[in-house]
């Protein structure tokens, strides 16, 4: 089986730093960029940054967000998963699970801890 070096991971996860501006919280899981800004977003930040890429708590390698705070929810319904785009490009570059649901109404504001998202390696 073919493996990547950790120098060509975190080529990848760099891309998180240096193209994502703006992280949604979505009502389902969006595939397409359409989806994450438009069809099932609940709310979104342009404050989004991503530290540089890390050994992974396991396996692979790994790039932590910054902590999300007082960002806009523009509507009603439970946020279950998060994606992460590049607004100038239209390009969705990451999705995934909330830790926990969460119920939004439009005009409140939500905050999202500090995550990793970790390219593993191959087992």
């Amino acid at each position: 089986m073919a493996t990547l070096a950790d120098y060509v991971l975190d080529a990848a996860l760099e891309k998180l730093d240096t193209e994502a501006d703006r992280i949604d919280i979505t009502s389902q899981e969006a595939t397409t960029y359409t989806e994450a800004t438009s069809t099932y977003t609940l709310g979104n930040s342009t404050s989004l940054a991503f530290g540089a890429p890390q050994n992974g708590d396991s396996s692979g390698r790994k790039v932590t967000s910054s902590a999300i705070s007082n960002a806009s929810v523009t509507g009603t319904g439970t946020a279950t998963h998060f994606a992460i785009t590049d607004v100038s490009a239209t390009r969705l570059l990451a999705t995934g699970t909330l830790g926990a649901s969460q119920s939004v109404t439009s005009g409140n504001v939500f905050n999202l801890p500090a995550f990793d998202i970790t390219i593993n390696d191959p087992s």
